[in-house]
C-alpha cells in the first residue's frame, strides 16, 4: 500500500488541472479556518467578518500559487 505522501506526489504531478483544483480547495478551506479562528465579528474588516468572503479570497489566493507554474524542459 501506498503512503498517503506518495499518492498526493503522484496525484500532483498530473495534470495541471487537478493541482489547481486542489490548491483553490485547500486555500478556500484556509480562508474559512481563518475566519473561524482569527476572523472580526464586529464587521468592521471586509475579508475576515464574513465566511464568504474569507473562503473565496483563500480560493483564489490558492488559485494563484498554482498560475506561474512552467513545466521543466528535458535537456
Amino acid at each position: 500500500m501506498k503512503s498517503i505522501i506518495l499518492q498526493l506526489k503522484e496525484y500532483l504531478t498530473g495534470s495541471t488541472w487537478r493541482k489547481r483544483i486542489l490548491f483553490s480547495l485547500l486555500g478556500a478551506l484556509g480562508g474559512f479556518a481563518y475566519y473561524y479562528f482569527v476572523g472580526c465579528h464586529s464587521g468592521a474588516c471586509p475579508i475576515s467578518s464574513n465566511p464568504w468572503v474569507s473562503t473565496a479570497y483563500g480560493a483564489g489566493m490558492g488559485l494563484i500559487l498554482t498560475i506561474g507554474e512552467r513545466k521543466k524542459e528535458r535537456t
